[in-house]
């Protein structure tokens, strides 16, 4: 290792805690990286990791970082090229970011010799896996952002789960005159806010329309974003976020939910694998209802795929091992997905293993006319951050829209440059 190899090592231990670098590896040990700490099902990956290590006598050197940390942490390390034999990550275009920069090694001799193509459904593989004709990622899980609620709150405050727009600003102003929030909104770390983004404008531009703005080939100053942001205003205005939201996290948000201080939360399935951790009750103590329609467009779905990748210096054999393993171990799928609120991409998975909430989040994504990832996973991480700092600064000041997306619109043309 060079005197420059070793500074760029200690420049990045704080966010990269890697262990030793990728080409100083033995072949039977890989080091990884992920996100997965804390409420993200740590414990249940710790598990996995061990069971691999036991089935295959390879050793994993494990390096959990914080989820807001993680983000800032990898693109550190691929611009510096300090990064470990396997990271976790989102499909979309945050991988081909990194693809692009030359990070990463293909895994396709892999997928083929293990058969995936078996195993992960061609939806899932084709829109997740390739990458410039390349597959560089395996998927891990499968999330679903919709309204989450306790069914207990709406039953006392006798409100029927709505399933038209109309009926859910009914619903709205019903819990608003109850003295009971309607909407809890935790966006501290402003990505929560994405969902509502995504949603008014899927619902109401449609999904080809929100593609273009995801690749640069339509404004945040068009008519079509104005309007989404006027609705999402409305609901501002009206009072029905809980207050102070940049003040609190998604964990926050479920608890209020959890409590009955709020009436739902616009968030992803793994809010279920929090409530089981508490001991919530799937069905009883919480359930979900999806974005309802508004305009007669391709009804879209909006989540995450998360999974895992390969960077370019790791041994391809063991780290392709544990790759292969991650997704086609049927009960490590069945272990991390059921714990974790999440639906498997590995068909292998007994639909029965999942409960009545994640059954019906799998359904939901199944029936969906588009399957679209969620805003900061669909466009460039640079543009990516443009409009996370507006969802936040909207939810301080939502007073000046055309302001908001002017600005926003010249961070993205100077986002898609770099």
């Amino acid at each position: 290792m060079t005197r420059l190899h070793r500074a760029l090592v200690v420049l990045l231990v704080p966010l990269l805690t890697f262990g030793a670098v990728a080409s100083v590896v033995a072949q039977e040990e890989v080091n990884i990286s992920h996100y997965f700490s804390g409420e993200l099902n740590q414990e249940n990956l710790n598990t996995v990791m061990a069971n691999f290590t036991e089935a295959t006598g390879i050793g994993v050197v494990d390096s959990p970082i914080g989820h807001e940390d993680f983000k800032a942490g990898i693109l550190a390390g691929v611009a510096s090229g300090v990064l470990p034999d396997v990271f976790s990550y989102w499909a979309g275009a945050r991988v081909q970011f990194v693809v692009d920069a030359g990070a990463l090694q293909p895994i396709g001799d892999m997928w083929d010799a293990a058969g995936l193509d078996d195993v992960v459904p061609a939806g899932v593989a084709d829109a997740a896996t390739l990458y410039n004709g390349e597959r560089y990622f395996v998927p891990f899980n499968i999330h679903y952002a919709a309204f989450f609620y306790n069914p207990k709150v709406w039953a006392e405050a006798g409100i029927e789960v709505p399933d038209t727009w109309d009926g859910l600003m009914d619903a709205f102003a019903e819990f608003e005159m109850q003295g009971i929030d309607p909407i809890a909104l935790g966006s501290k770390f402003r990505w929560p806010g994405q969902f509502w983004f995504d949603y008014l404008l899927l619902r109401t531009a449609g999904p080809d329309y929100r593609a273009a703005l995801m690749a640069g080939d339509a404004s945040y100053e068009d008519a079509e974003v104005v309007r989404a942001m006027e609705m999402w205003q409305e609901l501002i205005d009206a009072g029905y976020f809980v207050d102070g939201a940049n003040a609190y996290d998604w964990v926050d948000a479920a608890d209020q939910v959890a409590n009955g201080q709020a009436a739902v939360t616009l968030m992803g399935t793994w809010i279920g694998g929090r409530w089981k951790g508490q001991g919530l009750v799937p069905g009883e103590d919480y359930d979900f209802f999806d974005f309802p329609e508004i305009d007669m467009v391709p009804q879209a779905g909006v989540g995450p795929i998360d999974g895992w990748v390969m960077t370019a210096g790791a041994d391809s054999a063991s780290a392709g091992a544990l790759l292969e393993y991650l997704v086609n171990d049927v009960d490590t799928q069945t272990l991390w997905n059921t714990s974790y609120g999440s639906i498997s991409p590995n068909v292998n998975v007994d639909p029965m293993a999942y409960d009545v909430v994640a059954a019906r989040a799998g359904a939901s994504i199944a029936n969906a006319a588009v399957y679209a990832f969620n805003y900061d996973l669909a466009t460039t991480p640079p543009v990516a951050e443009c409009g996370l700092d507006m969802f936040s600064a909207f939810m301080d000041d939502s007073s000046d829209i055309a302001g908001t997306l002017a600005t926003t619109q010249a961070c993205a043309e100077e986002g898609f440059m770099q």
